[in-house]
């Protein structure tokens, strides 16, 4: 399985990107990955919210596979652990999921057409972060995830 991790917006700024470069070469060991970053619409400051969201959310589907298994982060999604993330690897990787899409949305979140395609809206918190720093805790929390289903030390160091 591999896990492709999409994000609308700049390419990861300096305070994220060693971070975000560090876990992502640790979650290498377990399954492969990439990120896509979609960068902002030239466009944007001139469009509505709604059509800001559409347009971004075609750009999304089109990257989407058919055969996907997509997890939109999302502000009202579900709170989960750590160890039910580690769950979720596991429950796609058994099923021979060829690949598992973690995607993060623009500034106003996602077009109602992406919401429908998603199998899964996840919440990081009920507080609310930059984009950027989302991706940091996204690649964090994947990478526990794979060492919780080893058993190995990160978890609980």
């Amino acid at each position: 399985m591999k896990i492709l991790f999409m994000s609308v917006g700049k390419s990861h700024e300096g305070y994220v990107k060693a971070g975000v470069e560090d876990f992502s070469k640790r979650i290498n060991n377990y399954f492969k990955q990439d990120w896509q970053i979609i960068p902002n619409l030239k466009d944007a400051a001139t469009m509505s919210e709604t059509d800001l969201k559409k347009k971004e959310g075609e750009i999304i589907i089109s990257k989407i596979h058919k055969d996907d298994y997509l997890v939109a982060l999302e502000e009202r999604g579900r709170l989960i652990s750590s160890e039910e993330l580690a769950q979720i690897l596991q429950t796609r990787a058994n099923s021979g999921l060829k690949r598992l899409v973690f995607l993060i949305g623009g500034a106003f979140g996602l077009d109602e057409t992406v919401l429908k395609r998603v199998d899964f809206q996840w919440s990081l918190s009920k507080l609310v972060f930059p984009h950027q720093l989302v991706r940091l805790i996204l690649a964090e929390q994947v990478y526990r995830a794979c060492t919780i289903l080893r058993n190995e030390k990160y978890h609980h160091q």
